[in-house]
């Protein structure tokens, strides 16, 4: 039986994302596929399925990218969908383990990548809202909405990244315990 559920998370939220992916496969629903804040499950024996996600990085081409999923196929991950930079895997948990970051650098260098994406978005929106803004207080234009809708966008990546930057930083906390 197919199951489409709607739901939204932010960016800097992948964690959680994977956390419930993996959740629902622990339940008995399999991802299938994905697309914006659309989760299309079927069912599954409970704990069956592992589900691991990425983002892509910034200077990847499309070759590249093609290259790299075939190679986590290779090793037998499942390639369930793509959205925007997100690739979605999904491994059966009677193989080898499947994670896609195994040490500290890895995953480090993982959160910079979005980090930066992230930021490059904020700064972005921020003058996009501020150009709106100028142009509403210059000429009473009505490009209001669309700075201020760009300027709480832009609030929210800047809290999304402050929040990584503390989870990278308690990585490297760690990585300098463990090292």
């Amino acid at each position: 039986m197919r199951k489409v559920v709607h739901k939204w998370f932010w960016m800097w939220d992948f964690d959680k994302e994977e956390k419930w992916l993996n959740e629902m496969a622990a339940k008995g629903l399999v991802l299938t596929s994905v697309g914006y804040c659309r989760y299309e499950f079927e069912d599954c024996v409970p704990g069956e399925y592992k589900i691991c996600l990425e983002f892509l990085g910034n200077g990847l081409s499309g070759a590249e990218n093609e290259k790299y999923i075939e190679f986590l196929e290779e090793t037998g991950a499942e390639h369930v969908g793509t959205f925007s930079r997100w690739v979605y895997f999904r491994k059966k948990t009677s193989e080898e383990s499947f994670q896609l970051f195994s040490d500290y650098s890895s995953r480090i260098q993982y959160l910079t990548r979005i980090i930066r994406f992230i930021a490059m978005l904020d700064g972005l929106t921020l003058y996009i809202g501020c150009y709106n803004l100028f142009l509403f207080f210059y000429w009473h234009s009505y490009a209001n909405i669309i700075g201020i809708v760009n300027l709480l966008i832009a609030v929210f990546c800047t809290i999304g990244v402050i929040r990584l930057v503390r989870k990278r930083k308690k990585l490297k906390a760690e990585q300098q315990i463990f090292e």
